[in-house]
């Protein structure tokens, strides 16, 4: 089930000056990833699909837009940072970074969707 008055709430007592980044992201959340359903978990926004597949969570200066098993994604316009065992994250500045990368944000998200699809739930150790 989809907590998406949860998720509404949270954006707006927590979006601050990442408000239009996060419209730009939630709506391309919603066009290429359908499937996903929005939930607060760990204190952010978390989209799921047989277990947790993506986040995002504003900074000062930019929006973390994360993936639960990024590591295994395949990334060729460059955009994944991180250093952790399994996620990874792209840093966006504002809504025109969602515009100017949606093919290959959108590509991360279908590819995270899949992951999940064949795997199961990242966050389950038989799964990862």
């Amino acid at each position: 089930m989809t907590s998406t008055a949860t998720v509404e709430a949270w954006v707006t007592a927590k979006a601050g000056g990442q408000a239009e980044t996060i419209a730009a992201l939630r709506a391309l959340i919603a066009e290429v990833g359908p499937e996903l359903e929005a939930a607060i978990k760990w204190n952010q926004p978390v989209y799921s699909h047989k277990g947790p597949a993506i986040y995002f969570k504003p900074a000062k200066a930019h929006l973390t837009f994360g993936f639960w098993r990024g590591v295994e994604l395949d990334d060729p316009a460059g955009l994944l940072g991180g250093s952790g065992a399994m996620m990874r994250h792209v840093k966006l500045s504002n809504a025109t970074d969602v515009q100017q990368h949606r093919d290959a944000l959108a590509a991360l998200i279908r590819q995270a969707i899949a992951i999940n699809d064949t795997k199961g739930d990242p966050t389950r150790k038989v799964n990862r």
